[in-house]
């Protein structure tokens, strides 16, 4: 399932290169509401170090990047408490494109269109490898958990819930 294929450049991959940052590509055939669920189980990967990029927002509607593993859930009270909000919840599918520039289901946290703050569940810094999406649905890039903090400034975060099967 995951065929040795070039991706053409995404804006993510384009951001990863001006940063010197260090990359594989991982190419899955993408299935609609697969999640990482189905790219880890597609590119043989734990579930664990494959982290989903999600946009939310705020109660005043500021857009926010979540950095999670793939088999967690986000507590969003705990993420309001940690980054001094009232309320955080999920954006709607056309707003998250239209903040990050990406279509849902491709949504890198590397290139987006509006800057904006990204949170990292701490634990996912602990990894020695992680795979996130690389801008393109169906298309993972592996990086070193310390791109997330020392090229892209993500503030860790510790909000992670069991994921539910």
């Amino acid at each position: 399932m995951s065929k040795s294929r070039h991706v053409s450049q995404t804006p993510a991959t384009q951001w990863l290169r001006a940063q010197g940052v260090d990359y594989t590509e991982h190419v899955y055939d993408y299935v609609d509401h697969g999640g990482t669920a189905w790219a880890s189980k597609a590119l043989g990967l734990p579930p664990h170090a494959v982290v989903k990029t999600l946009v939310m927002q705020d109660e005043l509607a500021h857009p926010l990047v979540v950095l999670m593993h793939g088999d967690c859930e986000v507590s969003t009270k705990q993420l309001a408490r940690d980054i001094g909000v009232r309320h955080v919840e999920p954006c709607k599918p056309e707003v998250a494109q239209r903040h990050s520039g990406y279509q849902v289901g491709g949504t890198s946290p590397f290139g987006l269109r509006k800057p904006m703050p990204v949170y990292v569940q701490q634990s996912v810094l602990e990894l020695d490898q992680i795979y996130v999406n690389g801008g393109r649905r169906g298309f993972l890039v592996g990086i070193r958990p310390a791109v997330l903090d020392v090229a892209l400034g993500a503030r860790p975060v510790d909000c992670a819930l069991p994921g539910e099967d």
